[in-house]
């Protein structure tokens, strides 16, 4: 955020710049060769007369010193384009026809001529001024008078030079302050970063300073510590709901099933039923319990993921799932290629597999095969876990992972969040959770993990 609004400092003052300087050297240059091109033209006007008269009363011979008087070089011609004199001193153009040069041509004509062009024998840039000799009408001479650029050019560019200098000044000095600027305004807004990454992992434990930076970000610096008292105030309150709850509900459902069963032998043999649901009904209550308290944990808590070798840990819960689902009728079976390194909360990979593998057995027939089916796929390592059950309507499968909700036909003992749970698992971890019908009849639930090598 520093390096853009110290970006847009220097971008504005860069433009302002240049409308600025641009125009200004360009009008100074304009003026600069406007201001030569009036005394070279007006000296040559002077200079033109004074040869006239001098043609006029046969005093040619006067013409070559008061060309030299000058300082410049002075081309003279007489009516006909031919050179009277030339002060250059390495010329000897003295007598030659220069009736077909366009600016004696046009001088000729009474057309005074100014403009720039480079020195045939020099190639440097020269200002040339040919002016017209009359007098009452009666043209007898044309003289050019040649104005080196040099120091015209290098006035210029010396005051393009300041300009740069100037603009480049200007803009160190800009950045300067902007930078003191810009880090004024982004280091409350980076403490403020800094107190969210703080308060996303459970505890703020350096707060931003309410004193520092503009007035806005002040208030919201106050206004951000308040809201984060109060979030810690309520989640402590939430875990310590949790903590306590999970101790006092445990012994009076204990209690309550102790009594329940203690009525056994004092009941008529015709009501044991209803005590059998009664006791089944406490303890799916104490499973509930148990659940709930143990999502609400996995809510409060930050745990940040770390790496756990997915074939390792799914090989250990098949081997241990194996023997109670053969009780059942049921096989487990491992199948897929190794899949490596995932990232998942402390225990929750094994958590995640036994929620699957508790609904899988719950829904799977006697003689059936329940699949966990590693995948290397384009969303990254993947687990099937695939039964032969009844399966799952599509309105099913998408309330699955509601809290509580169990399908309508079902008649097992599930608490209705096992699936919550899962949900809540791998989504900590950066994964992903679905359901899907499987080929042949029953569920396939996909659950995609974050590769370990990704950060």
């Amino acid at each position: 955020m520093t390096r853009r609004l110290l970006l847009s400092y220097l971008s504005l003052i860069l433009l302002v710049l240049l409308t600025l300087e641009v125009p200004f050297g360009y009008v100074y240059a304009r003026g600069e060769l406007s201001r030569l091109s009036h005394t070279v033209g007006q000296g040559a006007a002077v200079l033109s007369e004074l040869c006239e008269d001098r043609i006029e009363h046969g005093r040619t011979a006067d013409i070559p010193a008061l060309a030299r008087s000058t300082g410049s070089r002075v081309v003279v011609t007489n009516r006909s384009g031919i050179v009277l004199t030339d002060t250059r001193t390495t010329a000897h153009t003295t007598g030659q026809d220069w009736s077909a040069q366009r600016d004696i041509v046009s001088a000729l004509r009474s057309r005074p001529v100014t403009g720039t062009t480079r020195d045939g024998e020099t190639r440097a840039e020269v200002f040339y001024a040919t002016m017209p000799g009359t007098s009452g009408g009666t043209l007898r001479c044309a003289v050019r008078v040649v104005s080196p650029l040099t120091a015209l050019n290098a006035r210029v560019r010396d005051a393009w030079v300041a300009l740069a200098v100037l603009g480049l000044g200007v803009l160190a000095t800009v950045t300067v302050i902007g930078l003191s600027l810009a880090r004024w305004i982004t280091r409350p807004v980076r403490a403020l970063e800094s107190a969210t990454a703080q308060l996303a992992d459970g505890c703020l434990t350096d707060p931003p300073d309410p004193d520092r930076g503009p007035p806005e970000l002040r208030r919201l610096a106050t206004s951000f510590t308040h809201t984060a008292a109060r979030l810690q105030h309520l989640l402590r309150a939430q875990e310590a709901f949790a903590s306590e709850a999970s101790h006092q509900l445990k012994t009076p459902l204990t209690a309550l099933r102790l009594r329940l069963e203690n009525f056994e032998p004092h009941l008529d043999p015709c009501a044991r039923p209803s005590l059998d649901i009664a006791v089944g009904e406490v303890e799916r209550l104490d499973r509930m319990v148990q659940g709930l308290l143990a999502l609400a944990r996995l809510e409060n808590s930050a745990t940040t993921p770390e790496a756990a070798d997915l074939d390792a840990v799914v090989a250990d819960r098949a081997e241990m799932w194996t023997a109670f689902a053969a009780e059942h009728g049921v096989v487990i079976k491992v199948t897929g290629p190794d899949c490596g390194r995932v990232w998942a909360v402390p225990g929750g990979l094994e958590q995640i597999i036994d929620n699957l593998l508790s609904n899988a057995l719950r829904a799977s027939p006697a003689g059936s095969v329940i699949m966990l089916d590693r995948e290397q796929g384009a969303n990254g390592p993947g687990l099937h876990v695939i039964d032969q059950g009844p399966g799952m309507s599509e309105a099913a499968r998408r309330r699955a992972f509601d809290r509580f909700w169990r399908a309508c036909d079902t008649h097992d003992d599930g608490t209705g969040l096992g699936l919550p749970m899962v949900e809540q698992l791998t989504l900590a971890a950066g994964g992903e959770v679905s359901l899907h019908p499987a080929p042949g009849g029953g569920l396939d639930a996909v659950v995609h993990f974050k590769p370990a090598h990704m950060l």
